[in-house]
């Protein structure tokens, strides 16, 4: 199964603001970004897009650029809840809830949000289900650095711990094989 993980473009968001399924705008002007994108996808697929508007915009466009029916949005390529940490700069979290995330984000799940095995375990169950569709048609999935990062732990059997290690540009297109 042929698939390619598109990573939204940039937001409206300064640097060093938490923001996961806080649904933000893109930076404008993206046109030119999106003809890129475009230009390293198939010109035949199917297409699932988180429900993010910083995704589903950059999934209409590529709908009507390459003549696609539909695409379907799917809550389980949300980002990570960052739960009571959304839309505040990570300098204003208090180190006592920060520091024991930063040191096991994995596994602790941020107040009112989720942990990344969380994220993962959903993430995990849409690709079951994608495998189970045997879809024949190169798959597009526009998401987010996260649920990329997770896909990629997935297919390469990669920790959970390392995921970081799998550098997901804003714009970036990572074809892979399920």
């Amino acid at each position: 199964m042929e698939i390619y993980l598109v990573r939204h473009t940039e937001t409206i968001c300064e640097k060093g603001i938490c923001y996961g399924q806080a649904d933000v705008d893109l930076a404008e002007p993206f046109g030119s970004v999106f003809e890129n994108i475009v230009s390293q996808l198939p010109s035949e697929a199917v297409l699932f897009s988180s429900p993010s508007k910083r995704c589903t915009i950059l999934a209409q466009y590529i709908q009507n650029a390459i003549k696609l029916a539909l695409f379907e949005k799917d809550s389980r390529l949300m980002e990570m809840n960052f739960g009571d940490w959304e839309l505040k700069n990570w300098n204003d979290i208090s180190p006592e809830q920060l520091n024991p995330w930063m040191e096991d984000f994995v596994n602790i799940s941020v107040s009112n949000g989720e942990s990344f095995v969380e994220l993962h375990q959903r993430v995990g169950d849409f690709l079951a289900e994608l495998v189970s569709k045997n879809i024949t048609k190169p798959i597009i999935i526009i998401a987010h650095a996260g649920v990329i990062r997770s896909i990629l732990c997935h297919q390469t059997s990669l920790p959970l711990k390392d995921a970081f290690n799998n550098k997901v540009d804003f714009g970036q297109v990572i074809k892979i094989k399920l």
